[in-house]
């Protein structure tokens, strides 16, 4: 790893730096998209959870 960092005419600047972090992001979130809907138990925890928070304000 240290020869990478050695050679600056290898090195990108913050620009493309974040531009390739940001593809990278956008497909993952393409490929990684979660499953449509929770598990109903989880969804009835959820909704006690809100239920309780209103009721505390």
């Amino acid at each position: 790893m240290t020869g990478l960092l050695a050679n600056d005419s290898e090195q990108i600047d913050r620009r493309t730096s974040r531009s390739i972090c940001d593809a990278v992001g956008e497909r993952l979130q393409q490929s990684l998209r979660p499953e449509p809907g929770l598990p109903t138990h989880l969804e009835q925890l959820l909704n006690e959870l809100k239920r309780r928070e209103r009721e505390a304000h």
